[in-house]
């Protein structure tokens, strides 16, 4: 079973930008989809993306145009690249096959 873990969280502006990545522990090349959920304090957790074998690609609305997800089959890695970044992004970030999940990393930004 493939394990993972995210990196690339911590404390942005308004505004600003950060990249997660999530880091396979083995091949997610026949991997059908993997995504990014997030969860903030007190809320269920979401889903923000997700990410199909051929790179089709879903966000939920309120990202659209903000964020961008992406896969490198070669280094078994996806991307969450995250710009105009608002408090309301806020979260705790976690990277997922569907299958397994990661253990999460945190995105905090400050008004």
């Amino acid at each position: 079973q493939v394990q993972l873990v995210e990196s690339g969280g911590g404390v942005v502006q308004t505004g600003g930008s950060l990249r997660l990545s999530c880091a396979a522990s083995g091949s997610i090349f026949r991997l059908n989809v993997m995504g990014w959920y997030r969860q903030a304090p007190g809320k269920q957790r979401e889903l923000v993306a997700k990410i199909s074998r051929y790179g089709s690609t879903e966000y939920v609305d309120s990202v659209k145009g903000r964020f961008t997800i992406s896969r490198d089959n070669a280094k078994n890695t996806v991307y969450l690249q995250m710009n105009s970044l608002k408090p309301e992004d806020t979260a705790v970030y976690y990277c997922t096959t569907f299958d397994t999940w990661g253990q999460g990393t945190q995105v905090t930004v400050s008004s």
